[in-house]
């Protein structure tokens, strides 16, 4: 008898915490600030979820490349961006869960391993502008206090772990729904994944010219995240002669995940010694920098360019990857690569000639006329 009372205290005592934890909710209760540029600002640029919806626990931060601002659902997108482009840490804010405004991360109280679930990650991680906010929240919802760098530390050392379990999760339900949405309420014919550089780019040219049915927001999620994650690279494999850039390999002048982008993908080939080596790039901007220079980028000390021994660059219209010392290149038009203005690779002059006309490109040029000064110059006409 005293057991069955027991149990039942036990049982009646979990239900009140889980009733608590489910009246927290994350979405904002007051207008939110999007402060991305573009038309897709409302979106992660990351994993494409929507900002208000997880606005308590959203970030903003300026990357180091650029300065251009950034706006995540989690600390996991925040941290994700952190390694691939480097983000300036002093810039970093991040939404206070009492005020909903936005404060400096590294003056926040974090309550963590809270009863409240995590965005995107296991572990919760929630911010307080207020020391006493945060000890008011941690004896209504349990977990532990601590600062900006220790929240910080555990989002890094749980990232494999909580990619690994997100990915799970979309394998099993989200990418079969996406692909349901996409065969029967979107034109296939008019969405080319290879187009967008973002995830959220890809979700708002897909609502603002109606190339879907009228979709929730849920169902337009589970579509862009089949699109961008499984159609993008299902297609490019398909693709014969396309350069093969490997999951682990960083463009070593931007630190950009190559293979993030095929549509722009581009290697030098070096003979080292008895082996071969190649460096991937996301562009062919980076790629002449590097060609260039490529000391002002690392120790690479087989990067000389006698020791080259092919040049590979992606066709834009093919897909295909070609010899880019043979390449026509079409620069400043009104299309944009990851890196901004780029030199855009044709393996004919007809094709060159097409595409600098239906987008106002400026001017075609051959590999041997491509001068050093004119690449770093694309950077500054944006």
């Amino acid at each position: 008898m005293i057991k069955k009372i027991l149990l039942s205290i036990v049982l009646v005592s979990t239900l009140v915490t889980s009733l608590s934890a489910a009246k927290f909710l994350k979405k904002a209760t007051v207008v939110p600030e999007l402060v991305q540029q573009g038309e897709g600002k409302q979106w992660c640029p990351v994993c494409g979820m929507k900002i208000e919806s997880y606005y308590k626990t959203s970030y903003i931060a300026k990357l180091e490349m650029n300065d251009n601002l950034r706006q995540y659902c989690s600390i996991r997108c925040l941290v994700m961006d952190m390694e691939e482009y480097g983000i300036d840490q002093n810039s970093i804010k991040v939404i206070d869960v009492t005020s909903q405004k936005y404060i400096y991360a590294k003056d926040a109280y974090y309550v963590v391993k809270s009863k409240i679930m995590g965005t995107m990650t296991k572990v919760s991680k929630l911010a307080f502008k207020n020391k006493s906010d945060a000890v008011k929240f941690k004896k209504k919802y349990k977990g532990k206090i601590v600062s900006f760098d220790t929240a910080l530390d555990m989002a890094k050392r749980s990232l494999k772990s909580d990619i690994a379990m997100i990915k799970k999760k979309k394998k099993k339900k989200v990418y079969p729904r996406g692909k349901k949405i996409l065969e029967k309420a979107c034109q296939q014919d008019k969405i080319d994944p290879s187009n967008y550089i973002e995830i959220n780019e890809l979700k708002q040219d897909i609502v603002t010219n109606k190339l879907c049915k009228p979709l929730k927001e849920r169902d337009l999620q589970a579509l862009a995240l089949y699109i961008w994650e499984v159609k993008r690279f299902g297609e490019e494999g398909d693709i014969e002669g396309k350069v093969k850039v490997n999951e682990n390999e960083k463009c070593p002048v931007c630190g950009m995940f190559t293979y993030k982008y095929p549509r722009w993908a581009a290697q030098i080939f070096y003979k080292h010694e008895e082996h071969e080596h190649h460096l991937s790039f996301d562009g062919v901007k980076d790629l002449m920098k590097f060609y260039f220079n490529s000391k002002k980028w690392g120790n690479y000390s087989f990067a000389k360019k006698e020791n080259i021994t092919k040049i590979l660059v992606t066709d834009y219209y093919s897909q295909k990857g070609i010899d880019g010392t043979k390449a026509f290149y079409v620069i400043k038009s009104d299309i944009y690569g990851p890196m901004g203005h780029e030199l855009i690779p044709f393996e004919n002059i007809e094709d060159a000639k097409i595409f600098k006309k239906d987008h106002y490109a400026k001017r075609i040029i051959k590999f041997e006329d491509i001068v050093e000064s004119e690449v770093y110059k694309l950077d500054e006409s944006e």
